[in-house]
């Protein structure tokens, strides 16, 4: 067995964004390539953007920390921390409106 600090790694991880030219930080946590099931934490600074992208599965969004804008067309879902986002089976980008620390976990389509 295996265990992880989720705030740890989110203070870790923002502190990475806000150093980073691009605002953002990532890493998975769990799974990979060879697994059906991923989680991966991600940290975006303030009105940092995950361009448009198709939908890798089933997928959600826990907020750890801070704010989050998922869009999805004309579809718009803003979440904070505790909140859990499903992510739409269609393609979406997703935006900080502050600095947030997110899990997305995912189970890959095959």
């Amino acid at each position: 067995m295996q265990k992880l600090s989720l705030e740890a790694k989110a203070r870790e991880h923002l502190e990475r964004a806000a150093a980073s030219s691009t605002g953002r930080s990532a890493e998975t946590l769990y799974g990979g390539h060879e697994h059906t099931l991923r989680q991966t934490l991600i940290a975006l600074t303030a009105g940092t953007i995950l361009a448009e992208h198709e939908s890798p599965g089933e997928a959600t969004v826990l907020v750890l920390r801070g704010r989050v804008r998922l869009r999805s067309g004309d579809d718009v879902w803003e979440a904070m921390t505790g909140d859990l986002l499903l992510v739409p089976p269609a393609r979406h980008d997703l935006q900080a409106i502050e600095d947030a620390a997110a899990l997305l976990t995912v189970a890959k389509s095959a």
